[in-house]
Parts: structure tokens; sequence; C-alpha cells
């Protein structure tokens, strides 16, 4: 049994870096090998009787999971409501890379994903250029299925990009060498909201390295109007123009919303029931007849899922501001909790006008980029006990 110990190791570690590598590119190839992942974790642990380490952002995760299936049964349409809480199985993310991303690996699981970004960032480019995606019709959706998962996945890899250059002496090249296609790409999707989330990440990052860096926000700004299609700088210009409908339907999307959440504010309408009901809340001044969410992560986990899930969710947004700064404070995890730091900045921007937390690919790779700073700097922790314990035994 000890020698299929070490075999069943290798294979969940090998299960994690292909799972981290098709977030980018398939749900359903991610989905796969994330099942395979944690088969081979539970079957190690259970060998090796090992009991499961648990990071602290995974328990306001579990109480949000919990909140989430009292809103279920509460809800107008429970079946319906049930089938899209699957998501909050994918929460098991976090302690599958907290035990299989220990030291080194972790920061190699962050190349890949810095990596497979540029591969798909480079297909958006190619798909803008040459097969016409390009306009608000059709956009750059790199392998995704729809642009706003591709750009939400570009901002979180732009973060761990720039976080690297800065914060990481020894492998700054090849973030640098791509760092320019994964913001064209981002540019080319015309998706605003992770426009904003990009901008709040890297000025994050500028702040913990040196205030002074901002000073080339103004020349960044200058390049980019000058360089890019007059397309994608009318789309800057849009928003903040009122009369844009986007903007004036999402004003009426948050007077519905605000409505949801005073007539159910313990459970909420019920998961994937916002676009049941919207008709019923919706203003006199609402540009669309319906929209299947409320394009504002708190408004919208509070009106689907009640105020004791937002409650549940700030907590999770808390714990992991609170552990990534104390990453950040160790040599070990610096460059990772940085990137963790800016995953979280431009998570919580761009969901002020999108409901990236409900997407699955990019809540994956979120949670991934959370984890992985906890998960470099534990492996500190597991070598330094067998190493006193040895010195304990040789004195004696």
């Amino acid at each position: 049994m000890a020698v299929h110990i070490p075999k069943l190791e290798n294979g969940a570690t090998l299960a994690l870096f292909l799972f981290v590598a098709a977030l980018q590119v398939s749900i359903a190839a991610s989905a796969i090998l994330l099942t395979v992942t944690l088969v081979l974790l539970v079957s190690l642990l259970i060998l090796k009787k090992e009991r499961p380490e648990i990071p602290p952002i995974f328990w306001p995760l579990l109480l949000y999971a919990l909140a989430t299936m009292v809103s279920v049964v509460a809800s107008l349409d429970p079946i319906k409501s049930l089938q899209d809480s699957k998501e909050v199985l994918l929460f098991l993310v976090v302690p599958v890379v907290y035990r299989l991303a220990r030291g080194k690996t972790a920061s190699t699981l962050a190349t890949i994903i810095i990596s497979v970004g540029a591969a798909t960032a480079v297909f958006g480019i190619v798909q803008y250029g040459i097969l016409n995606y390009d306009h608000l019709g059709q956009r750059p959706q790199g392998s995704m299925g729809h642009y706003m998962t591709f750009s939400g996945l570009l901002m979180l890899v732009i973060g761990l990009a720039t976080a690297r250059i800065l914060f990481n002496a020894r492998d700054r090249v090849w973030p640098a060498l791509v760092l320019p296609a994964l913001g064209v790409a981002l540019a080319l999707t015309f998706t605003r909201s992770a426009w904003v989330g990009a901008c709040v990440g890297v000025s994050l990052l500028f702040v913990l390295k040196d205030l002074r860096l901002l000073a080339a926000a103004p020349v960044i700004a200058a390049i980019f109007f000058t360089l890019a299609p007059v397309s994608v700088t009318e789309r800057v210009y849009s928003m903040f123009d009122l009369q844009d409908p986007t903007n004036r339907d999402r004003l009426a999307m948050a007077q519905a919303g605000t409505r949801m959440v005073q007539d159910h504010p313990l459970t909420g309408v019920g998961p994937d029931m916002v676009q049941q009901v919207y008709v019923n809340y919706r203003t006199a001044d609402a540009v669309n007849e319906n929209n299947p969410h409320l394009h504002n992560v708190p408004l919208q986990i509070a009106a689907e899922r009640g105020m004791p899930a937002l409650g549940a969710w700030i907590w999770f947004v808390v714990v992991a501001v609170r552990e990534l700064i104390r990453g950040f404070q160790r040599p070990e995890s610096r460059t990772l909790a940085a990137g963790g730091l800016a995953a979280t900045g431009a998570m919580l921007a761009a969901g002020m006008f999108e409901y990236n937390f409900g997407d699955s690919e990019f809540l994956m790779l979120f949670l991934v980029l959370l984890t992985l700073p906890a998960a470099a700097y534990a492996h500190k922790d597991s070598v330094s006990i067998p190493r006193d314990s040895e010195r304990h035994r040789s004195s004696f």
C-alpha cells in the first residue's frame, strides 16, 4: 500500500495541473478533471489516514453554501433552484488546491495560468482581426462560450502576470512578454466591467509596490487612446454616458433588485429565480423586459439568496483579504498573494457591474488564485515539523 501512495500523490497533482490548465479552455474538461482530482485526493487521504486540511477562506464559503440551500427550500421553484445551485460544489477547489499545490507547485500552477491565458488571448485577437469578432454583436470570446467569461478570465490573469512582474525578480520575463497580448485581448472584448476590474487590480498592485507607479496611469491611458480602434474608444466613452441604454438598464436593475430584497430579505426569491420574477419588479424606465441577473454581485446574492447569504459572502471577502495580506507579508508567498489581492480587487470592482461570482469558470480560477498563497506557505509548515522531530529524536 505504501508503494502506491507516491504514485497516487503524483497522479492527483498531475490531475490538478490539467484541471487548472483546462479552466480557461473548456468548462466541461475542467469539471471532469476537477472530479478526477477530487477522487484521487480522497483516495490519497484515506490511504495515508490523513486528516483533511481546510484553509480559513473555506468556512465562509461553506456557510454561503448552507444559506444557498435554505434559499433553495424557500424558492419559488425549488427544483430549478437546486439545479442552479450545483455551483457551490466548486468551492471544493479550495481544499483541493490547498492540499496539492504545496511549495513550488503553487508557482508552477501560476505559470500554467499565465501561459494558458496568453494562448487564449492570442486566439481572441485572431477572432477580432480575422474572424470578424469585432463589434458588440459578436465579440471575441476565446475558447469560452461567452465574451463576459473570456474577459473575466483575462482580467484575473492580467493581475497575476502583473504581480509576478512587480514582485518576482526571477520570473519576470515570460509574464512581461505576454502581458501586452493579454491587455489587447481584454480591450477587444468591449467588456467595460472587466476593464474597470483590471484597472483596479493593476492599480492596487502599483500601490503595493510603490505608490509613485500610479504616475504611469496617464501615460498608459494616452497610449491606449492613441492605438485603440475607434470602436473600442467609443465603448470607453459610453461608460460615462447616462443615456447609454445599458447604463440606464443597470440603474433599473438596481431598483428592481432592491425591491426583491425588501420582499424576500431572509431567503431571496431563490437561485436562478431573478429572471422569473423580474417582470414583476421592473420599473417603467427599464430598457429590457427581462434580465437573467442583476449585473451586480452583492445585489444579486441578496435578491436571489437573501441577506444571510450576502453576509456569508462579505465574510468570505474579508477573510480572503486578511489571509492574502498575511501571505503578502511572507517572502514565500508574496507574489502569489499580490496576485490574489489583485484578483479580489478586480472581482469586487467588476462585480459592481456584472455577476461574475456566479460564472463557474471565473469562480474556479478566482478560488485557485486565492488559495495558492496559502498553499505555497503551508509547505513550509509541513517540512519544518519533521525537521524539529528529527532533532528531538537525535538529541534523545
